[in-house]
């Protein structure tokens, strides 16, 4: 629902931004103020969205647990909101699995999988829907002519939706299970929504696709900005797919205008990271594939990464062992800039994951997705397309840099190094959006039909610009990352001057 303004995105922007106002307000005490919250947000003795206003509050209330890094309560807990609220409050609070939480009271309980007869059915004569079915489900009520579903008989195998001239049977699938790619979703004792966290990649498919806003993740707006004003040199590396998500009218020297306006010491696009990780995988493809390795897979998506490891063990030696973008420019800035903290701002809500992993937290302190970045603009009244433009807000990074944001840009960024460096060499590539299709595309390539090929992984579909934490329409953003890049300098991620470093910083 990306670029839909729906009664959820407004409630998770109302969330961001008050728990941004919290840490700005420093004599405000934060135990009262999470308290009283839920009555600002919900004023009134009626519900604005659900028709119970207590039953709203409390799901407000976790809401904000969330948003301030803290865990997920049951409805049954009795506990106030700011139980253990200090813990939000410290100086290494890092996300604490699970990140990706079901609110049980906010979930509808939707059926996992129906095939259900609507009012579209004209009480035909041909009824091939009975005719079809496997399982004689469909039988005809005798009242009005229209058919009518056994759901006991049915198999939910959708032959009778396939027959339909009218259309008039549909199948109905629960929205978050249906875009979760790891098969993870289920149904507790209650019928309500239940994640498996063995089998979960954290992708937040499920967060977006949930039309009960039941699902939410944590955040760190709280911490990244006490680390601010705390007097921490605190740099802001900015993913790829920034373009045209705070407005069509905001530059990337408006954005970095911005950054400093709140108290970040400098901003760095990502896409500079993304050119050295290019390269590496470039370097490693040439050396391992097919010699080593029957094929090789691109390592920038950590929900693909993730979902391969557990999915394809015997096959986790294929996925590149490259460091990320983001890893990559949190190591650059820290090595230019001492006792930096880094906060990586992009539209994943797996990279929380990733950044926790203790062999990165020394590099990337923080995470926060663009959704969360604007309610921390708004909290600021921070207007950034009536900024002045930066001189500096442009990093020295590449088109296919800045093309990682999009599918098919970190492959064809790893093949251009590829083909600059070994012009004779062919190479194949193989590419996938939506970890259902990733997971085909691995199990092809386990068969061998992929061997010596170059896999790129996306877990969302379109790639990073449909992440969990956008806010644009996809095919707009694809269209903003394509036209920002084509602006660049340089047009390999082979080219740039920072990729002189990729040694220094692999080591």
């Amino acid at each position: 629902m990306r670029g839909v303004e729906t009664r959820i995105q407004e409630i998770r922007h109302r969330i961001f931004r008050e728990v941004a106002r919290m840490a700005y307000h420093t004599e405000w005490p934060v135990d009262k103020r999470i308290e009283e919250l839920p009555y600002k947000i919900i004023p009134g003795e009626i519900g604005n969205y659900r028709s119970d206003v207590f039953l709203e509050r409390a799901i407000v209330g976790e809401r904000l647990r969330l948003a301030m890094g803290l865990p997920y309560r049951s409805a049954a807990d009795p506990a106030p909101i700011s139980d253990n609220i200090e813990a939000a409050d410290q100086p290494e609070t890092y996300y604490t699995p699970p990140l990706i939480n079901v609110m049980k009271f906010a979930c509808n309980a939707c059926h996992e999988k129906r095939v259900v007869v609507t009012d579209g059915c004209q009480g035909c004569l041909a009824h091939p829907c009975v005719e079809v079915c496997p399982k004689d489900a469909v039988s005809i009520d005798r009242s009005n002519g229209r058919s009518h579903i056994d759901q006991d008989r049915c198999i939910r195998c959708g032959r009778c939706a396939d027959v339909c001239s009218y259309n008039a049977i549909i199948i109905q699938e629960r929205p978050c299970a249906a875009a979760c790619g790891m098969d993870c979703i289920h149904s507790d004792e209650n019928g309500k929504a239940d994640i498996d966290y063995d089998k979960c990649v954290s992708c937040g498919m499920c967060l977006v696709n949930c039309p009960f806003g039941a699902i939410a993740d944590k955040s760190q707006i709280f911490q990244v900005i006490r680390a601010i004003q705390s007097g921490e040199r605190v740099y802001a590396a900015v993913a790829p797919a920034f373009v045209g998500q705070f407005g069509p009218k905001v530059t990337p020297g408006k954005l970095r205008a911005a950054m400093k306006a709140l108290g970040f010491a400098d901003v760095f696009e990502v896409a500079v990271g993304a050119d050295l990780c290019a390269t590496q995988e470039a370097i490693d493809f040439m050396q391992e594939v097919p010699e080593k390795l029957p094929f090789m897979a691109t390592s920038c998506c950590p929900a693909w990464s993730m979902m391969a490891k557990k999915l394809f063990p015997e096959q986790a030696d294929c996925i590149s062992m490259a460091l990320t973008p983001m890893t990559l420019t949190a190591r650059l800035i820290k090595r230019h800039h001492k006792n930096a903290k880094v906060v990586f701002i992009g539209p994943c809500a797996a990279k929380k994951l990733e950044a926790m992993r203790t062999d990165i937290r020394s590099d990337v302190d923080f995470v926060l997705t663009f959704e969360e970045m604007d309610g921390i603009f708004d909290a600021r009244h921070v207007e950034i397309e009536k900024m002045e433009e930066d001189p500096d807000g442009v990093n020295d990074a590449s088109m296919d840099g800045r093309n990682f944001a999009v599918s098919g840009g970190v492959a064809k960024s790893v093949v251009d190094v590829i083909h600059q460096r070994f012009p004779d060499r062919e190479i194949k590539v193989a590419n996938a959006e939506g970890l259902k299709d990733c997971r085909k595309l691995l199990t092809m390539a386990k068969a061998g039909k992929y061997n010596g090929y170059l896999l790129e992984g996306m877990a969302c579909p379109g790639g990073c610009v449909a992440g969990a934490g956008t806010m644009q329409p996809i095919k707009k953003s694809q269209a903003a990352v394509n036209l920002y890049a084509s602006k660049a300098n340089h047009k390999t991620s082979n080219e740039t001057e920072h990729v002189k470093e990729l040694d220094k910083l692999v080591d």
